[in-house]
This record gives C-alpha cells, sequence and structure tokens, in this order.
C-alpha cells in the first residue's frame, strides 16, 4: 500500500515551510560566506526571495561588515540554509 508524503499532516514539503516564513523574519546562510537576516516578503519556485529590513554580514579579512539594506532580492542558487525566525548572534 503506497501513501503519500502530502497525506501525512505532520510532513511539511521544503517550499510548504518557506511559505509559512512570509511575513517573518528568516536568516539565510548563503554560498559566499555571507548571512543575511530579514522579513521574508515573498519567494518563488527557484527559491529566489524578496526580503525587507534587511542586515547582511559578510566576514572580510578586517572583520565583520554589516550592512543595512531596506530590500534585497537573492538568487535561489545562492542559498545554502534557511533558519526560519533566525537572528544573528550580538544583535
Amino acid at each position: 500500500m503506497a501513501t503519500s508524503v502530502a497525506s501525512n499532516p505532520s510532513t511539511l514539503l521544503p517550499l510548504e515551510l518557506v511559505d509559512k516564513c512570509i511575513g517573518s523574519r528568516i536568516h539565510i546562510v548563503m554560498k559566499n560566506d555571507k548571512e543575511i537576516v530579514g522579513t521574508l516578503l515573498g519567494f518563488d519556485d527557484f527559491v529566489n526571495m524578496l526580503l525587507e529590513d534587511v542586515t547582511e554580514y559578510e566576514s572580510t579579512p578586517e572583520g565583520r561588515r554589516v550592512t543595512k539594506l531596506d530590500q534585497i532580492l537573492l538568487n535561489g542558487n545562492n542559498i545554502t540554509m534557511l533558519v526560519p525566525g533566525g537572528e544573528m548572534p550580538g544583535e
């Protein structure tokens, strides 16, 4: 007897989890060693993401660079990890 993953209410597909994060804070780790914290406004099937009230953290030889941005559009190909509700330590 084959059962569908969708029939189990405790199983959440990745895009469903991202959808539940719309309107809330999310911490994103990028492939290029940048980390971004912002409020998720929306995304598409490729997990390209639109965020507002964004803080970007970048490790440089001089130390950690922090950049504030009103809005940013992230390419989903460059995202390594998403942490729903996450904030950077030390904020």
